[in-house]
């Protein structure tokens, strides 16, 4: 059974989440403040976590950086009642993978939840997607069968996205793992690698089926469900 922390202080929604997640069949632990969720997530090592923002004691923030720190890497899903890009940015560089601004879709919260707890595995050594083949151990890609050159940027890269399919990636992090946070590459530099590589990889660059951007933040990839459903939609 699989262990889903929230770091909650609001009563009501804190109880609705739970109960929500215990129907889904997660086994649920919760904290009202900073303090104490800090301290289940670092004893505890809960698979998934839903963190709020705004806490007593130690915010959102300082226990997602703590948690990284810790080289914990279970997902973390952030909850904020704020839509400023900042917030959002800031959530996503100290380790968290997604977030929901609030009012949120409970349903819609327990499908990114769900997607993360499939995904959650040591990396294979070899991902597969649309009709594309990516080898982690040879560090060789294919495409309808036929192999296709990458340069080592986009090998980083297209391996990046798939090891965080689903995850929102902030340019910036992005730019930390192909080019080292180097600081002459710029937001642009990042937008035409990116869409090189959709030329590369997508059924149709025009209207791209993986890499979607997520405006004013970065990009996501996104694989079809096993039932062809958009776990997001």
């Amino acid at each position: 059974m699989k262990t889903v922390l929230i770091i909650e202080d609001n009563p009501a929604m804190l109880r609705g989440l739970e109960d929500n997640f215990d129907m889904k069949g997660y086994r649920v632990k919760t904290a009202r403040d900073g303090e104490k969720g800090l301290e289940a997530a670092l004893k505890g090592e809960p698979d998934l976590i839903i963190l709020d923002i705004m806490l007593p004691k130690i915010n959102g923030y300082e226990i997602c950086s703590q948690i990284r720190k810790n080289n914990l890497d279970m997902p973390i899903i952030m909850l904020t009642a704020k839509d400023q890009e900042s917030d959002i940015v800031m959530g996503l560089n100290l380790g968290a993978d997604d977030y929901v601004t609030k009012p949120f879709s409970i349903k819609e919260l327990l499908a990114r939840a769900e997607a993360f707890m499939r995904r959650r595995a040591t990396e294979p050594d070899v991902y597969e997607f649309g009709d594309c083949r990516l080898d982690t151990v040879t560090e060789t890609f294919t495409r309808k069968g036929q192999p296709v050159k990458l340069s080592p940027g986009q090998l980083k890269m297209l391996r990046l996205f798939l090891k965080r399919a689903g995850c929102t990636l902030t340019c910036d992090e992005i730019r930390g793992t192909v080019w080292g946070n180097s600081r002459f590459v710029t937001l642009r530099d990042i937008d035409e690698a990116v869409s090189t590589l959709q030329d590369i990889i997508e059924p149709d660059a025009g209207e791209p089926t993986f890499i979607h951007r997520i405006i004013d933040i970065g990009y996501k990839f996104k694989p079809p469900e096993p039932d062809g459903n958009d776990p997001d939609s």
